[in-house]
């Protein structure tokens, strides 16, 4: 908003242009100065102000893009943004005539896209790093800094959506949980049990368990958030009686814990890792294999996939249709139970 003032016989135009403050002399005619002040106020309107917005150091922007982060996403987001800032500072070193804001361009990105792809990273990867420096770049127009995002214009990588997930079979699981020994046997038997992500194990509290009514909640803390919305899964007997036992030996606040602190990111990853080396399948090395073998044992058990959609806490059904094969081999077997 502009606004015209005299003072000693002489007009001034006081107006703002992307928080900051400025005064123009418009001379002593007041249709003079009127007219002044119509231009500013349609070029402020239009966002063609003729001032240049701050240029922003690329290094401040990504210092300020992990603060806006820690205070508006979960942990594992934070960590995950910061690992792809670091995969794009590394690509800024090999081009060090980037070091502004306004020197990023469509090409920019393509060339970061062909970097990545000669570091071996999976096209899905990244466009999940690309989706990050958008928001950022985003965030830069809203805050002033930019008035376009060059990340808008490019094409994300074909992804392959048809490869079936990997998840193990009863035989695996036996191995896996024979292999646990008494500190990660409660802790894997609920991964299998439950579906549930990484994170919402580590961040799982005594107070999160309904045993009256066999129930978990996965909810909203004060230090941590569910990736989609807050659900509840059912406890069956064989995990009621595994968390009844982890009950008798509770320390603190988390069901699962070291001597009674939160569980360090890569602790659970690096034991399974161990795990299935012994186990003689080395090839699972993700967590999220166990959540795989949750859902997809469901499948070919017959449950529906909305339901297995609603346990895993998926906010799109597409997601859980990554099991859809499984659900078809059920019903083709079972038409092979009728008699007639």
């Amino acid at each position: 908003m502009a606004t015209l003032r005299k003072r000693s016989g002489k007009y001034f135009i006081d107006y703002r242009v992307n928080g900051k403050r400025f005064r123009k002399i418009a001379g002593k005619s007041k249709r003079i100065a009127e007219l002044a002040l119509k231009d500013i106020e349609v070029k402020i309107a239009k966002n063609e102000f003729g001032f240049e917005q701050k240029d922003s150091d690329l290094y401040s922007l990504f210092n300020e893009f992990l603060t806006y982060s820690k205070t508006n996403h979960s942990s594992s987001t934070q960590n995950r943004y910061r690992a792809i800032l670091d995969n794009f500072k590394r690509f800024l070193k090999g081009h060090l005539y980037l070091t502004k804001l306004s020197q990023l361009t469509i090409k920019t990105f393509e060339d970061y896209k062909a970097y990545r792809k000669n570091d071996g990273a999976a096209n899905k990867t990244i466009n999940i790093e690309l989706g990050c420096l958008r928001l950022m770049l985003n965030l830069a127009i809203k805050w002033g800094y930019a008035k376009e995002n060059p990340v808008k214009g490019i094409s994300m990588l074909k992804e392959d959506n048809h490869k079936k997930p990997r998840f193990l079979s009863k035989e695996e699981c036996a191995k896996l949980l024979d292999a646990c020994g008494q500190e990660m046997y409660p802790i894997f038997f609920t991964f299998l049990n439950t579906g549930m992500r990484k994170s919402e194990l580590e961040y799982l509290e005594w107070k999160d368990i309904d045993f009256g009514r066999r129930k978990i909640k996965i909810r909203v803390k004060d230090n941590w958030r569910p990736k989609t919305t807050e659900r509840e899964i059912p406890i069956n007997q064989g995990l009621y009686d595994v968390l009844i036992k982890q009950k008798s030996n509770r320390q603190g606040t988390y069901i699962f814990h070291r001597d009674g602190k939160r569980i360090e990111p890569n602790y659970l990853r690096k034991k399974l890792m161990s795990i299935t080396k012994k186990s003689e399948f080395p090839d699972v090395t993700k967590i999220h294999t166990l959540r795989h073998t949750f859902a997809s044992h469901l499948v070919m058990n017959g449950v529906d996939l909305t339901t297995v959609k609603k346990l895993l806490g998926h906010s799109d059904i597409a997601t859980t249709m990554i099991y859809s094969h499984l659900a078809d081999e059920h019903v083709d077997k079972a038409v092979e139970k009728l008699i007639f």
